[in-house]
């Protein structure tokens, strides 16, 4: 474990990220990248898109590709087509996520996901692995792409949450994309490593917190939330 500058800070709300933080969702993701550039980019091999998991599709398309305006919109489609009849299920939830989440929420702890995928596929999928329950709110895209950047969704979470000065969040992910979005709302950040960013990403995106897995993780969470009393 990483930690950076580890204060007695007590949290009462935790953010999580979704995809490479409580679910892998790299067969479905890989194969619905690898459906949505197949007229423009051939790639054979699902491996070579794991890396684009966690930034939105459409920056993807558009910076890594190149894909025209146009042709963004298009791989958008046949991404959101792929992924919505069969790609969302092609994911699992990390072993140990829901003992975690149970055990956060017996704390009172309010509990909240903020992620670039749209909320209209971050439901079905929480809903899909029983975890939908836990959390107070879901702050997620929007298809057109509105709130699509990891600080403007943060934002609108804390926003829909109705934060107060007297409130302290933490924002848990697996990309320097949350790291880096948590820090433009001024929240500290857990950086995990089972997800799909490396150490070297999240120490220098600025982590707080740096863990290996999901059972340290829940210790380090548990450790650090303001008690029910």
């Amino acid at each position: 474990m990483h930690t950076k500058n580890m204060a007695t800070t007590k949290y009462d709300t935790i953010l999580f990220d979704l995809d490479g933080t409580l679910t892998n969702p790299k067969l479905g993701l890989t194969k619905s990248l690898q459906y949505a550039l197949s007229p423009f980019v051939k790639i054979s091999e699902l491996d070579e898109l794991a890396k684009f998991i966690g930034p939105p599709m459409r920056v993807t398309f558009s910076e890594h590709f190149g894909l025209s305006k146009e042709n963004v919109d298009i791989a958008l489609s046949r991404a959101r087509d792929y992924y919505s009849k069969k790609g969302m299920f092609e994911c699992s939830a990390f072993h140990g996520i829901k003992e975690m989440l149970e055990a956060l929420k017996a704390e009172k702890i309010t509990l909240a996901v903020a992620t670039s995928k749209p909320t209209v596929y971050a439901k079905p999928v929480l809903e899909h692995f029983n975890l939908l329950k836990y959390f107070d709110f879901i702050s997620g895209a929007e298809l057109d792409g509105v709130r699509d950047a990891k600080d403007e969704v943060i934002e609108y979470a804390l926003k829909n949450l109705i934060i107060t000065p007297s409130k302290k969040v933490i924002m848990v992910g697996d990309r320097m994309f949350d790291i880096i979005g948590a820090k433009k709302n001024n929240l500290d950040c857990i950086g995990v490593l089972y997800g799909f960013g490396s150490h070297k990403e999240l120490k220098e995106a600025g982590a707080k917190i740096i863990v290996e897995t999901v059972s340290e993780l829940e210790n380090i969470l548990l450790e650090k939330i303001s008690k029910s009393s």
